[in-house]
């Protein structure tokens, strides 16, 4: 077999194996889960998430997710709680501890400390029978047959349970709590996903000034008004109403078929009836739009008058496309 051909093999059984472990998960969503998630639905405090080396890792990745989704969450290093962290950890507070053995040195000396607090534990183990699974309020069992390559000492199977068990957690949470999309806008409103959740056509086209001309006008207005206003584009407007919308490539056709433009009037190379975009859309909206119509600018109303445009150029500045 070829070394290229191993490769792919290679990290194609790799994936099938880890694949196996998660689908083994269905298994494991038992009644200890449901309990699980009644207890943090039901907690005042916080939810603090523990573990050592890999799975440390893991319950940082997980706390993330929380606080993503609506469930106040903290992440503690079990090595550091046991010198000096463990006040992190405040009466009513879950402590939800991770690791694959469950018999892990700082994890031994942890658990105790936290059961004389009064706090309940959650563990999310590898190993049913062990001391922490012994000790927990409620079990989470994660357990996965072997890890990616067989005999391999790295945790990779095994660590990628342990996500998944908290991505599971972190989303039934957010369900029951009826966590909206317009809270997770309030939650990420510096990335584009958030932006895509709340901004609006009214927060970027007032930006840009308001490009006008009548119908009547001759092709020299509308050149002026489109280079002077500076967004490729003017509307046509007569009495308060739009008629349609003139841009570069308008004017670009408009050429390639007349060589007699002193007498060309706006209205004989506008485009009728323009696609438009109310102002209190979402920004994520407009892009739709432009796409489906293969267009790169909208005139922005309210309840049929005129206040503007936006432009493709402004929904990019915003990193949303």
């Amino acid at each position: 077999m070829k070394k290229n051909d191993i490769i792919i093999e290679l990290a194609t059984q790799i994936i099938e194996n880890e694949a196996n472990a998660i689908i083994g998960l269905r298994q494991k969503i038992d009644d200890d889960f449901r309990k699980t998630v009644e207890l943090m639905l039901e907690n005042k405090g916080n939810l603090v998430f523990t573990g050592i080396g890999k799975s440390a890792i893991i319950a940082q990745k997980i706390v993330a997710t929380m606080n993503s989704t609506g469930t106040t969450a903290v992440f503690m290093h079990a090595a550091d709680a046991i010198h000096g962290d463990l006040g992190i950890v405040r009466e009513g507070d879950v402590v939800v501890v991770l690791s694959k053995s469950g018999e892990t040195p700082e994890i031994k000396v942890l658990v105790p400390l936290i059961k004389l607090r009064g706090n309940k534990i959650v563990a999310i183990v590898g190993n049913r029978d062990s001391y922490l699974a012994a000790q927990a309020d409620y079990v989470l069992d994660v357990t996965v047959g072997e890890e990616a390559i067989p005999g391999s000492l790295a945790p990779t199977s095994s660590t990628t349970a342990q996500l998944v068990m908290g991505d599971a957690l972190a989303l039934v949470l957010m369900r029951c709590r009826g966590f909206s999309t317009e809270d997770f806008a309030k939650f990420h409103p510096g990335g584009a996903l958030g932006k895509q959740l709340y901004l609006r056509v009214k927060d970027l086209y007032t930006r840009n000034e308001r490009p006008e001309v009548g119908p009547d006008d001759n092709l020299t207005r509308v050149i002026i008004e489109m280079t002077h206003k500076r967004l490729g584009a003017t509307v046509v407007m007569h009495d308060e109403r739009i008629l349609g919308i003139i841009t570069d490539g308008d004017l670009r056709r408009m050429l390639m078929n007349t060589t007699d433009i002193e007498h060309v009037k706006a209205s004989q190379i506008m485009t009728s009836n323009p696609k438009t975009i109310e102002e209190d859309a979402l920004v994520v909206n407009a892009l739709h739009k432009m796409r489906e119509n293969s267009i790169t600018q909208l005139p922005v109303v309210h309840e049929g008058r005129y206040l503007g445009i936006i432009h493709l150029h402004d929904i990019l500045k915003e990193g949303l496309f």
